[in-house]
C-alpha cells in the first residue's frame, strides 16, 4: 500500500494564520484551538518609530537571539522599525541583525520566515547600495558555499534565500519573497546589483534560475546603454540568449524582456535600427542565437 507524503498527515502550522485580509486568514476558522500565539504582519507602512531608540538599540542582538521563535520575530518588527526610522543606531549592528534575518528565512516556522522577508525589504529600502559596498565591514565577513556557487557576503546569502523563498509552494512566503526582490530592485543600483544577481541564472534549481532571470530583467530595465557597456554588453546578450532556451516559461519571458531592453538602449541612436542590431548580434553570439534576438525584436 503506497505512503502518504508526510507533509499531507501533518495540520497546518497554526503559526501561518495572520491578522488581516490573506489567504491564510481565510483558513483560521477551520483550525483546531492552539496553544501557538496568532501573529499579526505588520506592513511596512503600520510601523512607528521606537520611543528610545538609544536604549532600545543597546537589547536588540539579544532579543533577536532568543530562544522564543515568538520573540524573535517581536525583535524583527523592532529591526525593521530601526531601519526605516532609526538607521543610523542600525547600522553598527547590522551584520548581526542579517545574519538573524537569513537563519530565520530558514526556518520552518511560515510567520517567523515571513518576517524576516518583511524585515529584509525595509533593510533594502534604507541602507540601499550601502549592502553592496564592499568596503562596508559589516558585510565582508561570510564566506558561504551554494550549490554552484560561492557566496562572499551576507547580501548574497540573502539574495539566495529570497530566490529560493520566492520558488517555493507556500503562497504567501513567495508573494513576500517577490515582494522583497522589488523592493531590492528599486532599492539599488543596477550595475552592482546584476553582478550579484549573474551567478543566480546558472543555480541548479529551475525556478531559481526563473526568479533571478525576473529580477535582472527588472534591474536591466532601470539601466542605459552606458551602464550595460559597463556592465558587459556582449555579455549581458549572451546570458539573455542562454535564458531564452531555458525550462521555464518565466525564464524565457524574462529573457526577451532583457533582450527587448538592450535593443532599446544600443539602436536609440540609429537611423537603421534592425541593421545595426542584427550585425551587433551576429557578432556577439553564435547564428542559432542571434538569429533569435533579431527574432523577438522584428516588430519593434
Amino acid at each position: 500500500m503506497a505512503l502518504k507524503p508526510i507533509d499531507s498527515a501533518l495540520p497546518l502550522p497554526q503559526e501561518a494564520i495572520i491578522l488581516g485580509v490573506n489567504e491564510e486568514n481565510k483558513t483560521a476558522a477551520s483550525l483546531p484551538p492552539s496553544a501557538d500565539p496568532i501573529m499579526d504582519y505588520i506592513s511596512s507602512g503600520n510601523l512607528e518609530p521606537i520611543s528610545d531608540p538609544e536604549s532600545k538599540i543597546l537589547g536588540l542582538v539579544e532579543e533577536l537571539d532568543s530562544k522564543d521563535w515568538t520573540k524573535v520575530c517581536e525583535s524583527l518588527n523592532d529591526a525593521r522599525r530601526f531601519a526605516l526610522y532609526h538607521s543610523l543606531l542600525l547600522f553598527p549592528i547590522l551584520e548581526n541583525v542579517v545574519l538573524v534575518v537569513v537563519k530565520a528565512m530558514k526556518n520552518p516556522r511560515s510567520a517567523l520566515c515571513k518576517t524576516s522577508i518583511m524585515a529584509s525589504s525595509d533593510i533594502f529600502k534604507a541602507f540601499g547600495d550601502q549592502l553592496l559596498d564592499s568596503t562596508n565591514n559589516a558585510f565582508d565577513n561570510l564566506v558561504r558555499t551554494g550549490e554552484l556557487l560561492l557566496f562572499d557576503s551576507k547580501f548574497v546569502a540573502v539574495l539566495l534565500q529570497l530566490l529560493l523563498k520566492a520558488s517555493q509552494d507556500k503562497r504567501f512566503v513567495c508573494e513576500e519573497a517577490d515582494r522583497a526582490l522589488n523592493a531590492m530592485v528599486k532599492s539599488m543600483t543596477p550595475l552592482p546589483l546584476l553582478k550579484k544577481l549573474r551567478p543566480c541564472v546558472s543555480h541548479s534549481n529551475p525556478r531559481v534560475r526563473a526568479k533571478a532571470a525576473i529580477t535582472i530583467s527588472n534591474s536591466v530595465s532601470k539601466m542605459g546603454l552606458e551602464g550595460m557597456n559597463e556592465f558587459g554588453l556582449v555579455m549581458l546578450v549572451q546570458m539573455a540568449a542562454d535564458l531564452l532556451n531555458d525550462r521555464l516559461p518565466e525564464a524565457r519571458e524574462a529573457a526577451r524582456n532583457i533582450v527587448t531592453c538592450i535593443y532599446e538602449a544600443y539602436t536609440r541612436n540609429e537611423e537603421q535600427k534592425q541593421e545595426s542590431w542584427q550585425n551587433f548580434c551576429q557578432s556577439s553570439l553564435p547564428p542559432i542565437h542571434a538569429q533569435s534576438m533579431v527574432k523577438i525584436t522584428s516588430f519593434q
